[in-house]
């Protein structure tokens, strides 16, 4: 059923630093996925996390599952959903959750929905599917290279031409149609 143990989520509040109901989302998605995919800590790349938001609960995925962003296998893939897909990549194994439970702001207030989610079936709370893609590559890392405009080092894979230099996405000129 996986519901929550309490020392697991003290632990997520301490390090998120407050509680609420979008680090409940996480805790709960992180423990759904543990259960469902027979998962632990990962010390690398073995288990991959996307996650579809940049909200609270990103901070209970991190501390539970052990997918960071500088790891490698914490990857950002922004749709503005409460969604987060697993891949355990020795296993083959892939899991989608997908938040279903609304925050009816006429009838309940934070702290009722932030219970809500810690305590209802998994079920309720989330739709479960297979991502419709493949695990990203494992990280790569790049060479750096020397920004001629600002002189600052950059990862070789965000240097961009411009009037004959190599330079940094941030002094690099966007271009733009107008779309």
């Amino acid at each position: 059923m996986c519901l929550p143990q309490k020392n697991d989520w003290e632990k997520c509040v301490e390090f998120h630093g407050h509680e609420c109901p979008g680090l409940a989302i996480g805790f709960r998605a992180a423990m759904a996925a543990r259960e469902r995919l027979g998962i632990d800590f990962s010390q690398d790349e073995e288990l991959v996390c996307v996650t579809e938001n940049d909200a609270c609960g990103l901070d209970a995925i991190q501390f539970l599952t052990g997918c960071t962003l500088g790891k490698g296998n914490l990857i950002f893939r922004d749709r503005g959903k409460q969604a987060f897909s697993f891949f355990l990549r020795d296993k083959g194994k892939k899991l989608r959750l997908c938040l279903i439970r609304q925050f009816n702001h006429e009838t309940m207030d934070r702290t009722a929905f932030q219970q809500e989610l810690m305590t209802l079936p998994i079920e309720e709370i989330f739709a479960f599917s297979e991502p419709s893609y493949e695990p990203p590559s494992k990280a790569r890392i790049f060479k750096s290279v020397i920004c001629e405009q600002c002189s600052e080092t950059a990862a070789e894979q965000k240097i961009r031409l411009h009037d004959g230099k190599k330079v940094c996405l941030d002094c690099a000129s966007e271009y733009s149609r107008g779309w």
